[in-house]
């Protein structure tokens, strides 16, 4: 297919989350590169991924490379790594994602205690982000609550609702556009500072996960009127 829509890369999109989320958005029809620091992991990755699309469907193009390949190549970029890897990860890209919107996916888990909320000094994982990568990247919190099993089924109704959290109207405008165009129902939940509320619900929901014995519950957003749900 012809690609009119802005190339995304996935930054981690190696692990289960990152892989889930770039196969919709694939899906969707989106140009999408997956960035790892072993190129060779991003590529195969990225085989594995269009190996799901059907014969003849619309899918978007999919490649894999190196983190930096992938960020300088990107419209908006999307990070998927563990907290402990967060800032290590954009470190070397900072410049590369200067005049972009990084959609950070991090949720500040601290093994072994991950159902125990563990906010970082900053206030949350983003802010660290936005702090460390400056103005120059406008930087989203979004998909902190959605289980990655339900992202890697791309015939899977997602029944969980994400929250996108960012200074810039606009620039959650564009998270809430992905999260519906990958089967996901988004909502504006204010500036950034919010995002510790949906980084401390994933601990929340693991807690639950486990005491409950469910397999990836989620979120839902409630009393929303009819003609906004259409």
């Amino acid at each position: 297919m012809t690609d009119t829509r802005p190339v995304i890369a996935v930054i981690g999109g190696t692990g289960s989350q990152g892989s889930g989320l770039a196969m919709r958005w694939a899906k969707a029809g989106y140009p999408v590169v997956i960035g790892s620091r072993d190129s060779n992991r991003a590529q195969q990755s990225a085989i594995e991924i269009a190996a799901t699309a059907p014969r003849n469907d619309n899918w978007g193009s999919v490649r894999g490379t190196d983190n930096l390949s992938a960020a300088a190549e990107c419209e908006i970029a999307v990070l998927a790594v563990p907290h402990a890897n967060q800032l290590n990860t954009l470190k070397p890209i900072a410049n590369a994602l200067k005049g972009k919107i990084l959609i950070d996916v991090t949720a500040p888990l601290k093994p072994p205690k991950v159902s125990t909320v563990q906010l970082p000094e900053a206030g949350s994982a983003v802010i660290e982000s936005q702090k460390m990568l400056g103005e120059n990247v406008t930087v989203v919190a979004a998909f902190q609550n959605i289980a990655a099993q339900h992202l890697a089924d791309p015939d899977h109704e997602i029944d969980c609702d994400v929250l996108v959290c960012a200074n810039k109207k606009s620039a959650r405008e564009v998270a809430i556009t992905l999260a519906n165009d990958a089967g996901m129902t988004a909502w504006h939940a204010g500036p950034l500072a919010n995002a510790a509320a949906a980084e401390a619900m994933t601990s929340v929901l693991i807690f639950i996960n486990r005491a409950h014995k469910i397999p990836g519950s989620g979120i839902r957003i409630t009393g929303i009127p009819e003609v906004l749900e259409d």
